[in-house]
């Protein structure tokens, strides 16, 4: 019997060819300008998006952003798409995607957000969130961005909720199955999935029905019979599908936390990274 070949694992071929086509962008923005000048001989900063928990029940929507020094991005780290690994094996890999990249961040839009904005904006409002940090810590807005599948989601983050973040990339490059060939995509998507799977475990120690620290917010049958069993949560999407009869479309009261509290948690950074 001929033993199958390894299937190659992400790389930066798509990044480096971005690097090759010089991009086609203006200088790179400064985050912080002191004067006209540009600095020469930087290199090319390439970041890759990737979300987690766009079709949850519970909890939020996490975007992840990795971004990279190329052409020399030293050693890489043996990322794969977050999906096709243990949990073990994803933390394992945190350090060495952290000590890889010249930034990383994980941002998130919470539940209420979701309800109030719909799921395509607060992906785009977590991303932001998510792009803001890795331009602050760089002091620069990196050169482009590859993301994953065909549609450009981030230009949807609601205006008013957006006020005060970096500005979006320049040159936006969009790659169907990214995360499994790219490895700046790859890499943010492990950094989403276990910050956000962190979150919904501890949540579950709060509101153990659910089987948040299993199904992480997801529809799991068990899942759905506690929502059918127990009402929603405060981290149940509202406007969302849940199963519920009409007697329990409202929360219940015991377990309502008002609006102007998940803001206020919001801003003090009870979600985002």
């Amino acid at each position: 019997m001929t033993p199958r070949a390894a299937v190659p694992g992400p790389d930066l071929s798509v990044e480096l060819s971005l690097v090759a086509a010089r991009l086609d962008l203006a200088p790179p923005t400064d985050i912080k300008r002191t004067g006209d000048a540009e600095p020469t001989g930087r290199p090319l900063l390439v970041a890759g998006m990737d979300e987690v928990g766009r079709g949850a029940l519970a909890g939020p929507v996490s975007v992840g952003v990795v971004v990279v020094a190329l052409p020399d991005a030293g050693p890489q780290p043996a990322v794969r798409d977050s999906k096709v690994l243990s949990a073990k094996r994803r933390e394992a890999l945190v350090p060495e995607i952290l000590a890889w990249g010249a930034a990383a961040a994980v941002g998130h839009a919470e539940p209420g957000e979701i309800d109030r904005y719909g799921i395509s904006a607060a992906l785009a409002l977590a991303g932001r969130r998510a792009w803001h940090r890795v331009a602050v810590d760089l002091g620069r807005i990196p050169d482009a961005l590859v993301l994953d599948g065909r549609d450009n989601w981030l230009p949807r983050s609601p205006l008013q909720a957006s006020v005060g973040l970096a500005p979006g990339p320049g040159a936006v490059h969009l790659q169907v199955k990214a995360d499994a060939t790219c490895a700046t995509v790859a890499a943010a998507s492990i950094l989403a999935k276990v910050e956000r799977d962190g979150l919904m475990t501890g949540l579950s120690e709060a509101f153990p029905d659910y089987g948040w620290e299993g199904n992480k917010g997801y529809g799991a049958a068990a899942h759905r019979q506690a929502i059918w069993d127990r009402g929603p949560s405060p981290y149940h999407r509202m406007s969302w599908n849940l199963g519920l009869s009409r007697g329990q479309e409202a929360t219940p009261a015991w377990l309502q936390r008002p609006e102007q509290g998940r803001e206020q948690r919001l801003q003090q950074g009870e979600w985002t990274a």
